[in-house]
């Protein structure tokens, strides 16, 4: 076997430039629940207060929008089961209603206008 460096085709690529290596950089989405309580610096606990307070007005306005949905749903569902009892108690209200009407127009004489 030859000792001498073949030349690769044309066609494939080759290393022109080194490049150093890549500084690694903490991972910042790291679970904060994962990790123990550590004193924090001084003057972090207003970052810290401010991160919190952030993060609840997102996780708020996501509850609420879900809790709404949520409520609505179910809202609808009920009134779906309770439709059909419902129009049969108007229904029963509106005859008796009428039914009262009739009786004390006759009962007054009325009934010679009709």
């Amino acid at each position: 076997m030859s000792d001498t460096p073949r030349s690769p085709p044309r066609y494939v690529p080759t290393l022109t430039e080194v490049v150093p290596a890549a500084t690694i950089v903490p991972d910042l989405d790291l679970d904060l629940a994962a990790q123990p309580d550590l004193p924090l610096p001084e003057g972090t606990g207003s970052i810290q207060e401010h991160v919190i307070h952030r993060v609840m007005e997102r996780v708020d306005a996501l509850i609420e929008q879900r809790l709404t949905d949520a409520v609505s749903a179910l809202v609808q569902e009920h009134f779906k089961a309770l439709e059909p009892r419902l129009r049969e108690e108007i229904e029963t209200v509106v005859r008796q209603a009428v039914s009262d009407a009739v009786v004390e127009e006759l009962a007054l004489g009325g009934a010679s206008d009709l």
